[in-house]
């Protein structure tokens, strides 16, 4: 990085883009001329912003648009006969996905919760009852949040996170609930509040039970979720044991195998490292988990896909039968 840089404030918009383009020309062309600025140049610059504002604000514009499609009776149940209804919910669609796309800009998202979207998409389309509109909406909360303290506190003051968590465990169409769980994932971590919240709804319950489902998606985003939280909280580890997740842990790696193993034996590790409770659970020779492990390192050796998940099952043993992992290096000598 360049000598005095390090303090650079990186630009938020287009407008700072620009700003940023025309600080670092005139840098390299060495020290700024003494004369001012030319009318040719001030003109061109004028123009050149004129057309990033009206850029803005046509996005400020087609949210409000998005919005008013929102706003329509139909967030809510409308009596409208057949092909209408249709059309209109898949209007609703269309405005949902548009103010996601548009709110991957951390302004667009500011600008979302100013102009009352975030509490119309809580208060209408999370509880709709399409249910093409109801992931849409949960998507567009976790566009809006990731990333954005000043929206994740604002949809935790909201209530967000019991509503997503309720959706995520409850929801009969598999793509709403991993899409809540998405967007509680983007309000949860690394964010203290969201955590706190978390733990209060008994956060860890919905993803143990999410990691039973029959949904692959939903079992890899949830075990994924709680590897992350134990990695970046492992004060957190009692309260999961006392759960009994290493038991729920364990039958999920007796299932056919799949993407989810790797973050469940992550998640195992995490459970177990100076943990006497996590390794007592562990050894417990009613889960056969020894034998598990012994056969799932077979599997994996030689595959490079699989490089990790055998690190995971490795690490595990080490910790918790070490005497079988010193037997089986001995036999490999």
């Amino acid at each position: 990085m360049a000598e005095g840089t390090g303090n650079r404030h990186h630009p938020r918009n287009l407008q700072g883009v620009l700003q940023m383009a025309v600080e670092a020309g005139s840098a390299s062309d060495g020290p700024a001329p003494l004369e001012p600025m030319t009318q040719e140049r001030m003109d061109f610059l004028r123009g050149a912003l004129s057309e990033v504002c009206k850029g803005q604000m046509d996005e400020v514009e087609q949210m409000k648009r998005c919005l008013e499609v929102l706003k329509t009776d139909g967030c809510k149940d409308r009596e409208v006969e057949g092909e209408e209804e249709e059309e209109e919910d898949d209007e609703r669609e269309e405005a949902l996905e548009m103010l996601s796309e548009l709110c991957e800009n951390l302004d667009n998202a500011r600008d979302l919760m100013k102009l009352g979207g975030l509490d119309l998409c809580l208060s209408r389309c999370l509880c709709h009852t399409e249910t093409g509109i109801r992931w849409r909406a949960a998507q567009l909360i976790a566009s809006s949040a990731q990333n954005m303290p000043e929206v994740q506190f604002y949809l935790l003051n909201q209530g967000a996170l019991l509503t997503l968590l309720q959706l995520a465990d409850n929801d009969p169409h598999s793509t709403v609930r991993v899409k809540a769980l998405y967007a509680v994932s983007c309000l949860v971590r690394e964010q203290e509040a969201g955590l706190k919240d978390f733990l209060s709804h008994d956060g860890f319950s919905v993803l143990m039970r999410g990691m039973q489902s029959d949904s692959e998606k939903l079992r890899t985003k949830s075990a994924f979720l709680l590897l992350n939280l134990l990695n970046s909280h492992p004060e957190h580890k009692d309260t999961v044991l006392s759960m009994g997740m290493v038991q729920q842990l364990v039958s999920v790696l007796r299932s056919p195998h799949s993407s989810v193993h790797e973050h469940v034996l992550g998640a195992l590790c995490c459970l177990v490292e100076d943990s006497p409770r996590g390794m007592s659970d562990c050894r417990d020779p009613s889960l056969g988990l020894e034998e598990l492990l012994k056969q799932r390192v077979q599997d994996l050796r030689g595959q490079e896909e699989s490089l990790e998940e055998l690190e995971f099952c490795e690490r595990l043993r080490a910790v918790c039968f070490p005497g079988q992992t010193q037997e089986d290096n001995a036999m490999d000598r």
